[in-house]
């Protein structure tokens, strides 16, 4: 009688075998895992596009307006903070995948984003650290711009900011697909539903930050905007925290970083050794030997011709004592093919890197566009400059079910492609959209500066011109489309292609070109600063007497250079599940491709 409530009982109670609690034992698959800790999780993430997006979009007025910088200098704060935060997601994944682990990473990293966000809080309510107010179109005299000592707790609240966003972001997405099993295929079927869901969560955050948090920074008071934000990850943390019980914790797999330096150096240091003709005299995980790493399942690889110097890192030379290998001195052919999938991503990561330049400028050259443009609708309702970002987060989410909905099954029908577009073909969708954007946003700021000519406007900066800042849509519908299909080309090129054992690699590649992307933003402004400031300059602190469609020209003349390199770059490469077909092996399949 008692048999079968003792069989459901442990079925119940049936245990993960690569998962434990928060005890240390073995995780419950009914206690543990699923929605209910995925939701916690994704209430952070939101929480921090919120606070960082709500930050970034409308820093450069804070930086123009407040802290009386230049429209240069404030672009390139901006851009250099937001290259940061993307950059630090590889220290915070190098952390969580060696130190800490994803839950230790997202719990203090959330602390430091939050502390962050409380000193720029507390420098917007005291008087002394900021410039004091000025309305230079009344006392013709120029405002007094912020002084070391005020700059400088503005850069380390901006900064803890960033070190925050770069440990959380690297972590929430893995953190939450470890709460489902992926070889069960029912809790595969919901990871695939969670990325999803994340998607959707960073684009509500967005949403949120644009609109509302933007309209209190600028109608209600920064003090305010930015002490929703701090309020905003405090509570994140705690509503997080609240979920330890229910939480599956995984061990530690070491970082990818750490396999790619061990292959280079082994392979240096047997730089002047010979080859041997036969490739089963080199190491691989075949052989019966410790190598010191965690153990893990992975799929062998075949050798391949690319990159034979790395080979050497193969090698038997003496290298193996008893049963145990350093992995320093030498690498499996495995994980020598699994870093040449790497490099051979490297051309397609680089080419990718001048959309988010191009991106970069909606945050800061465009809004500081949009400050001077009539943004009334009706008599007494103004739109916030930063709030015209609204129509690339808006572009983004209806392009994101008109792919799937429309251009999906004609493109599958035409390409034979059950996926409709490559992921490949996505991206060059977003870096055709980019040169676009260029192209309208030139056009537009010429018009701007016809009507400041036209209405006697040129010295006259704080004066709003009569031109609807509605005429800067167009740029950020573009930017933002663009983005739909460069983000999901992105992310599913990388998870796809980066190796079974390196999957962490796969989110640090794709943010690092979000970072590049803004750093190189910043590059340029300074180089063209530097070689227009003797003439009239292109990005003046009064845009009337600049020439910025000039920059844009030349965002969309490189933007054009780029498409050409990323085409040759897509012909040439080979996508890794052909390339293993072609070699008789069957790809694995184990990890969720990415959804939007």
């Amino acid at each position: 009688m008692s048999i079968l409530p003792q069989a459901h009982a442990q079925a119940l109670e049936k245990t993960l075998p690569d998962a434990w609690d928060y005890t240390g034992k073995p995780a419950s698959r009914a206690r543990t895992g699923g929605w209910v800790a995925a939701a916690m999780i994704l209430g952070t993430e939101a929480v921090e596009r919120l606070t960082t997006l709500g930050i970034a979009v409308n820093l450069v007025t804070y930086l123009t307006e407040t802290m009386h910088l230049g429209n240069a200098t404030s672009a390139n704060d901006v851009t250099n903070f937001l290259g940061t935060s993307f950059m630090l997601c590889l220290l915070g994944g190098f952390v969580a995948d060696t130190f800490l682990g994803r839950y230790l990473t997202i719990s203090i990293f959330a602390a430091v984003q939050a502390t962050g966000v409380t000193i720029l809080t507390i420098s917007t309510i005291i008087p002394s650290l900021r410039p004091p107010k000025c309305s230079p179109e009344l006392t013709n005299t120029p405002c007094i711009p912020a002084n070391g000592k005020q700059l400088a707790i503005l850069y380390l609240a901006l900064y803890l900011l960033a070190l925050g966003t770069g440990g959380l972001k690297s972590s929430v997405s893995g953190f939450g697909s470890d709460q489902f099993d992926d070889s069960d295929k029912e809790e595969r079927g919901k990871m695939s539903k969670f990325f999803n869901w994340f998607f959707f969560f960073i684009s509500i955050g967005s949403l949120g930050a644009v609109t509302i948090l933007v309209y209190i920074q600028d109608n209600v008071g920064r003090q305010w905007g930015y002490g929703i934000c701090a309020c905003a990850i405090v509570l994140g943390l705690i509503v997080f925290l609240s979920g330890t019980r229910r939480y599956r914790f995984k061990k530690l797999v070491g970082s990818p970083l750490t396999q790619i330096a061990t292959v280079f150096i082994a392979a240096w240091k047997k730089r002047s050794l010979e080859l041997p003709s036969d490739p089963f005299l080199l190491f691989d995980i075949d052989d019966n030997v410790d190598d010191g790493a965690t153990k893990k399942k992975k799929q062998k690889l075949p050798r391949t011709k690319q990159f034979r110097f790395l080979d050497k890192a193969a090698i038997k030379d003496g290298e193996i004592v008893g049963n145990v290998v350093n992995k320093w001195n030498m690498s499996t052919l495995t994980d020598i093919e699994e870093v040449k999938l790497v490099i051979r991503m490297l051309p397609i990561w680089a080419t990718t890197i001048l959309f988010w330049t191009v991106y970069a400028q909606m945050t800061t050259l465009s809004v500081s566009q949009a400050t001077t443009m009539n943004r009334h609708i009706g008599k007494s309702f103004q739109i916030p400059a930063a709030s015209l970002t609204v129509f690339f987060v808006a572009s983004t989410l209806f392009t994101v079910p008109i792919y799937d909905r429309f251009i999906v099954p004609i493109t599958s029908k035409l390409l034979k492609n059950p996926q409709g577009l490559t992921s490949l073909q996505r991206i060059g969708v977003g870096l055709v959209m980019s040169i676009l954007a260029m192209v309208t946003a030139a056009l537009t700021e010429i018009k701007r500066l016809r009507a400041v000519e036209a209405n006697g406007l040129v010295e006259k900066p704080l004066e709003e011109v009569p031109l609807s800042v509605f005429w800067l849509a167009p740029q950020f519908l573009l930017v933002g489309s663009g983005e739909a299909f460069t983000y999901m080309g992105q992310l599913d090129f990388f998870l796809r292609e980066c190796p079974k054992g390196m999957k962490t690699m796969s989110t640090g590649l794709f943010l690092s070109t979000l970072s590049l992307g803004f750093f190189f933003s910043t590059l340029l402004v300074t180089i063209v600063q530097k070689v227009t400031a003797h003439g009239k300059p292109w990005i003046p602190d009064n845009l009337n007497k600049g020439k910025l469609y000039n920059f844009y020209w030349l965002l969309a003349i490189l933007s054009v250079l780029n498409l050409v390199v990323f085409l040759f770059c897509a012909k040439w490469y080979v996508y890794k599940d052909k390339r293993l077909a072609d070699e008789g092996i069957e790809l694995e399949d184990s990890e969720p491709t990415f959804h939007a």
